[in-house]
């Protein structure tokens, strides 16, 4: 994978820092600890905001994670495409959505260490039922899904539960449902109902 602003080393232990400031000085906390899977899908949800970024770069500092992110590709015309590789970003073309979810697999196979965030909603406007992507990115490259969050309510930010995908999808999703129930994203209006 690309060179990243999580593999800088002094940097990245400069950001470590900040990271702890500024969610003390926002009044936010951590919760749950990242797994240590060499490989997984994290959830990034709910995604309502473009504030869930800034939020999940500081947990990724935090939590020292070297973390790639699915972006569209519109975010990576010059001259911002440098940048965007540099803080993790991945183009993708939404357009093309089970081509998004071969070559993700293709990521996971071509490398001995990956953690991919993807929001299931796929974007910040309100959405009637999550994508179902990530959860065949995961059940694909054989790999656990990983409950990562963001609660305005709580301003609280970290990990849940992950699970191994069983090819049940209605099952595996009601555990994930479960989960998510109580978190609740910047713009709740924007939360879907139906995951």
């Amino acid at each position: 994978m690309q060179y990243t602003i999580f593999d800088t080393p002094i940097l990245r232990t400069v950001l470590h820092w900040i990271g702890l400031l500024l969610m003390k000085m926002l009044g936010w906390r951590t919760e749950g600890d990242p797994p240590d899977f060499p490989k997984y899908v994290l959830i990034a949800a709910p995604h309502t905001s473009n504030w869930d970024f800034f939020y999940t770069m500081l947990l990724a500092f935090i939590y020292r994670l070297n973390v790639y992110f699915m972006a569209k590709k519109e975010l990576f015309r010059w001259p911002f495409g440098y940048g965007s590789k540099w803080l993790g970003m991945i183009p993708i073309d939404r357009s093309k959505a089970g081509n998004v979810v071969a070559q993700t697999i293709q990521a996971f196979e071509e490398n001995e260490r990956l953690i991919m965030v993807v929001p299931p909603s796929g974007t910040r406007k309100k959405v009637m039922a999550w994508k179902t992507g990530f959860y065949h990115i995961a059940n694909g490259a054989k790999v656990p899904i990983v409950m990562g969050f963001v609660d305005y309510r709580r301003k609280t930010g970290g990990f849940g539960p992950s699970i191994m995908p069983t090819g049940d999808i209605d099952a595996d999703m009601a555990v994930i449902k479960d989960f998510y129930k109580n978190v609740t994203g910047k713009n709740p209006e924007q939360m879907s109902g139906k995951i």
